[in-house]
């Protein structure tokens, strides 16, 4: 699957590989926030795109675009500025790029998984990216009025993966039971049963060791017997950065983790 941002003179949008470091899982006792591999991996599945400048944005509760005010950095360029667009309370933040993927996939946009922002949530899209000619805009939408809102100069503001389009209609989902799949209520009852004599043995014999405090079948890929789940288990995701036309990665701004 190949993605490609296409670049029209002058534009510079800042792309980088999704961290799975955030701030506010740095910040849990002894980073036992890690210790949930989907979070990790959620985190750093796709990329991001920064925001250009800083700024601050606040709603006064209106429905109209102009209900939206943009204050930004005074060194920020015009067309680098998020804008009230649509109206109902919307920030929107243009793409300096036109994302192509190839046949049959789309991608999927939206804000910074595992973000949080106070007074604005990120709204998500799916995109055509495979024949669009079109940019498309990252909408964010105020939670409530009067309350101002702060981006910093490349603290991401979008977050994209790409999905197969025919993958969702393609799924038929269906209810069995766990007695249809052969050999999986032992393995289920041998995990609940070891999971529960591990948390007695915590409480009564709390370990001084971090990496002892939790089982990590999941995340080692294995089942409480100690066997193998699949060949293929990932405990880090690493995707690739962008490449210019000469090869080289294109510039982007130093990681800021610390949301």
């Amino acid at each position: 699957m190949e993605l490609t941002c296409y670049l029209y003179p002058g534009w510079k949008p800042r792309i980088r590989a999704a961290s799975s470091r955030r701030g506010w899982m740095d910040a849990t006792p002894e980073a036992f926030a890690y210790r949930c591999l989907p979070l990790a991996i959620a985190n750093s599945h796709g990329w991001e795109i920064l925001s250009p400048c800083s700024f601050e944005a606040v709603w006064n509760g209106g429905m109209a675009p102009g209900d939206v005010i943009v204050r930004a950095h005074p060194g920020s360029l015009p067309h680098e500025r998020p804008v009230g667009l649509f109206g109902q309370g919307v920030l929107t933040f243009h793409i300096a790029g036109i994302l192509r993927t190839s046949p049959g996939w789309n991608l999927w946009v939206g804000g910074p998984v595992n973000s949080a922002k106070d007074g604005i949530s990120p709204l998500s899209g799916v995109v055509e990216t495979d024949w669009s000619s079109f940019t498309f805009t990252m909408n964010w939408r105020f939670t409530r009025p009067h309350h101002p809102v702060r981006f910093e100069e490349n603290e991401p503001f979008c977050h994209v993966f790409p999905v197969e389009r025919a993958a969702i209609e393609m799924t038929e989902p269906r209810f069995a039971s766990i007695e249809d799949e052969a050999g999986l209520k032992e393995q289920f009852e041998s995990w609940s049963r070891s999971r529960d004599a591990f948390h007695r043995k915590m409480a009564q014999e709390p370990p001084a060791a971090p990496a002892d405090k939790w089982q990590k079948f999941y995340y080692r890929g294995i089942h409480a017997d100690g066997a193998a789940g699949i060949a293929d288990h990932q405990t880090k995701l690493r995707a690739r950065e962008f490449k210019s036309e000469s090869g080289k990665s294109c510039p982007m701004s130093s990681r800021n983790d610390g949301r």
